[in-house]
């Protein structure tokens, strides 16, 4: 079993274990946990075979919006990244050629429910649960729907403290923490009606939205909606992309932070955002060694310190470089990396093996904005807010539904007053991408005591300064953009080093040995890596090897899930220390120069499995729609709805100089996942084994 635990930051809950069967074989699951976990925490990576050439599939989203990992569970075909295991279930490996048992429905059936909302939020994300708290603290009558079970959207994926402003959207606070209080916060709002394992199935042309919930099918008529549905996240074509093992870093980080599975021991991403970043820094966490990460640009997209957090761990960051193929016989197995040209184009001779049996595709987001052009195209007022409006931190997605909810407000006549024009500054700065980066300053005082302030670039954040007790910490001009300084006294209180989200503070202390100070180091990894009386190796800021140093001290602060390491160092190294290196960095191992191999095999379409070589062919041939390349390839007509390969086809477009604004797209599908039709007269199915139990037992 592949469980985790022991993690530094998340405690896991006692719960039942149930038992249940894959292909025949038995298993355990944890009382309340989806199918896929279930496997994954098995041992369990294949859960398909596509109906066109029996490849092998696992999961990709783990969100519901593919189709990857659809499995049969009691004789019915399921996403098994959002069902729950029920004890005795029978799940099997979906394969093309099986034939599903026959299902039989009892004669219950009616007319959905039709209720009435002021507003209708879709998503119980960060911008959906602030913008919701603003209508509650008004009275307004609200209905919130989220697809899962909890609400916090990605936040409840997120162990790291958050960045941004302390004032404005709990920086300084973890994810899974910022969620809880988001939530709770609902509570004090009888106005707001919260629904959990509600999913929105479309917004039709009558102003009403369908919504399926525990089995039943409502149709709500609200006088406004809030699209806060969020971001998927995108795919990537290069031969071996649909192996299983190769996934989103979201479907990662749900495996491992929300349900404690530990799915790889050897893991490689692609894509140096702040998602990929971050998801690497959770793996560590998770107890899995991170083989590398590369990016195709000369530097990391997301925040330096997220980046200079693993580099100083030991994990290896390739810039200019890029994915070439995933390999392996049934499941990911090797991975090739690349460097890149000026043009991002693989440079022969460069390549590099890495042994891997898990790859995470971080290549950026795509906003799922279908509700919100939905209720515009039926004449509602339709608003949309989070990174279902513009990809960005969750801490901005919490301001966004925060204005977003005074923009209905006024919409509603509820609120007379526009949106104050600083609240749209400060979204601004909250939105903001990084800045410049700058030289880290010499040192101009003589404090026996001080912190050293390894964040040298602009993005917004401001814990450390909001939480020093001297107010010796403080930006060096009047925006949260600008680098932190310090000037002032220090009492080595630690809390600047507990509360800061890149964990890019450390503490140099001078009172007990004037000649041989000690460094003050913040350590999220594990408990029990470290001992007091070990020899530990130092990293700077960027990750620079600073040498070996003695462990004179480890505290633990519980209430912040963060030790302190305390090592002795001499003067001159103390104030470069950013953190320990914990593992030393792969170099690969150089592969054969053949770029070009599989190039046209490359998967585009996972659900029907459509090649580059047939999109290249039809797009030579002519063809500029989208809705007749589906006809011809079958591209975009799986149960995805075309989630997946969308962006990608766009991309084969561009790569053969074909401009966009010639193409078509999809028509769009009108229900945004796929339902059974029962459930629109709330029909209720068994499957015929069910019937037979019934009548057995009778």
């Amino acid at each position: 079993m592949e469980r985790i635990k022991d993690h530094p930051v998340l405690q896991p809950e006692e719960r039942k274990t149930i038992g249940f069967t894959f292909d025949g074989a038995p298993c355990q699951a944890l009382e309340g946990e989806v199918i896929s976990s279930a496997l994954y925490a098995n041992g369990i990576k294949i859960f398909s075979h596509n109906k066109k050439d029996s490849s092998p599939q696992g999961i990709f989203c783990a969100n519901g919006q593919c189709a990857q990992c659809s499995v049969i569970a009691d004789g019915l075909t399921v996403k098994s990244c959002i069902t729950p295991v029920r004890e005795g279930m029978k799940v099997a490996t979906l394969r093309g050629a099986a034939v599903l048992p026959r299902t039989a429905c009892v004669s219950e059936f009616g007319r959905p429910e039709e209720l009435d909302a002021d507003v209708l939020i879709i998503g119980g994300g960060p911008s959906g649960l602030a913008a919701a708290a603003e209508l509650g603290k008004l009275g307004v009558n609200t209905l919130i729907i989220d697809d899962k079970a909890s609400f916090g959207g990605k936040l409840v994926l997120q162990t790291h403290k958050f960045f941004g402003s302390v004032e404005d959207c709990y920086a300084g606070t973890r994810g899974i923490d910022i969620a809880e209080k988001l939530e709770v916060q609902l509570r004090e709002y009888p106005s707001v009606k919260v629904w959990s394992d509600a999913t929105c199935l479309a917004i039709f042309s009558d102003k009403k939205a369908g919504v399926l919930r525990g089995g039943r099918y409502y149709l709500i008529r609200p006088k406004a909606v809030i699209s806060a549905t969020g971001a998927r996240e995108k795919s990537l074509a290069f031969p071996g992309n649909t192996l299983p093992g190769v996934y989103g870093a979201g479907a990662f980080q749900t495996l491992v932070n929300r349900d404690l599975v530990r799915p790889a021991k050897r893991l490689f991403i692609v894509g140096g955002g702040n998602v990929g970043l971050i998801a690497a820094y959770h793996a560590l966490q998770a107890g899995i060694q991170v083989v590398g990460l590369i990016e195709a640009l000369p530097e990391c997209g997301g925040y330096k310190v997220h980046a200079d957090k693993i580099k100083r761990l030991g994990v290896p960051v390739y810039t200019r470089h890029t994915i070439v193929r995933a390999a392996g016989k049934n499941e990911l197995e090797t991975v090739t990396i690349a460097a890149v040209d000026e043009k991002f184009k693989a440079v022969p001779g460069t390549e590099k093996n890495f042994q891997a049996d898990t790859l995470l595709i971080a290549v950026g987001l795509s906003s799922v904005d279908e509700f919100h052009a939905q209720a515009r195209e039926a004449g509602m007022e339709s608003f949309v807010c989070g990174d279902a409006e513009e990809i960005a931190e969750a801490s901005a997605a919490m301001f966004s539904g925060k204005i977003t909810a005074h923009k209905v407000l006024k919409s509603l006549g509820v609120m007379a007053a526009p949106v104050p024009e600083f609240w749209f500054d400060r979204l601004e700065v909250l939105k903001s991408r990084p800045g410049a980066t700058k030289a880290p300053e010499a040192k101009n005082h003589a404090k026996p005591v001080y912190p050293v302030l390894h964040c040298r670039q602009e993005i917004p954040c401001n814990p450390c300064v909001t939480v020093c007790p001297k107010k010796s910490i403080k930006l060096s001009g009047d925006s949260i953009m600008n680098v932190p300084q310090f000037a002032g006294d220090c009492i080595g209180c630690f809390k600047c080093l507990l509360i800061c989200p890149g964990l890019a503070v450390t503490l140099v202390d001078y009172r007990k040995d004037a000649a041989n100070p000690t460094v003050a180091l913040p350590f999220e990894i594990g408990r029990g890596l470290v001992k007091k009386g070990d020899k530990v190796r130092l990293a700077g800021w960027e990750g620079a090897d600073l040498g070996e140093a003695e462990v004179l001290d480890v505290k633990d602060f519980k209430a912040e899930n963060t030790l302190i390491v305390i090592v002795k160092t001499a003067p001159g190294v103390a104030d470069l220390a950013a953190s320990l290196k914990l593992y030393p960095a792969e170099e690969g191992v150089k592969a054969a120069a053949d770029l070009a191999r599989a190039d046209d095999e490359t998967i585009i379409c996972r659900c029907e499995r459509v090649s580059l070589g047939e999109i290249r062919a039809a797009i030579r041939g002519g063809m500029r729609d989208l809705n007749q390349l589906k006809a011809v390839t079958r591209a975009g007509m799986g149960a995805c709805g075309s989630k997946t390969c969308s962006t990608l086809l766009l991309n084969v477009f561009r790569s053969e100089g074909v401009d966009l604004k010639e193409v078509t797209g999809f028509t769009r599908r009108p229900l945004f996942v796929e339902a059974p039709l029962g459930a629109f007269t709330n029909v209720k199915c068994r499957t015929e084994a069910d019937e037979k139990a019934s009548w057995s037992g009778f």
